[in-house]
């Protein structure tokens, strides 16, 4: 007889947690293990079980998504990871697979998504869509081009580096004054001298140059 795969779920928000649970409960080869509301708590999840797979959610209070995958990566635990989030922008899945997951699911896809991607992770295979794949792809593309970029520290300033790293995260120009305590319009001309200094004329540029830079790391 079969063992059954064991799945933990992380998502801050209940509903979504019973949700998958009424889904997956209706597969007899799965058996969830546990729950987590946020990173850290999901951390301590795979930590104390060691689940087959864990499905993650990348927004959540506290360490988020991100924070948990770099971590468990770290850490060398054996669980795979599946997230599973609202963010479509390329920049969410560069970040995502760079830090460790194996796979992406948009959470509108979910209920026809997401057994194959169980499936594929859990026989090792990675598992993207075809819009994430490509995406991916052209981010890679754009990372390599930018390989031979100086480092951060020997182009930007200490200030600049600070609203790089704020940015790259996805946190607008006001949440970014309002961390540094800088006006919105500062925050804005420093942006724009980060642009000219790299030579960069998309977002997407800043934020492959900046996982490169680990300026994603906490």
């Amino acid at each position: 007889m079969t063992s059954k795969l064991r799945i933990a779920l992380a998502d801050d928000h209940r509903l979504i947690r019973s949700g998958l649970k009424l889904l997956l409960g209706s597969n007899e080869n799965i058996s969830i293990v546990g729950e987590a509301s946020d990173g850290a708590s999901a951390l301590l999840l795979v930590e104390q079980l060691q689940p087959d797979i864990l499905l993650l959610d990348l927004a959540m209070p506290g360490m988020d998504g991100l924070e948990c995958l770099r971590e468990l990566k770290r850490r060398n635990f054996p669980t795979r990871v599946i997230v599973l989030t609202m963010f479509e922008d390329e920049n969410y899945v560069l970040a995502a697979m760079s830090a460790g997951a194996m796979g992406y699911v948009q959470k509108s896809a979910i209920d026809t998504e997401l057994f194959q991607a169980i499936d594929n992770v859990a026989a090792g295979r990675l598992h993207l869509n075809e819009n994430s794949a490509k995406s991916l792809l052209s981010m890679l593309l754009v990372e390599r081009q930018q390989a031979a970029l100086p480092p951060a520290t020997a182009v930007l300033s200490p200030r600049e580096l600070e609203v790089l790293r704020w940015y790259a995260r996805g946190f607008s120009l006001r949440e970014i004054g309002e961390q540094l305590g800088l006006s919105v319009k500062t925050v804005d001309t420093y942006k724009t001298r980060i642009m000219e200094k790299l030579g960069f004329e998309k977002k997407s540029e800043l934020i492959a140059y900046a996982a490169k830079q680990g300026l994603f790391e906490p």
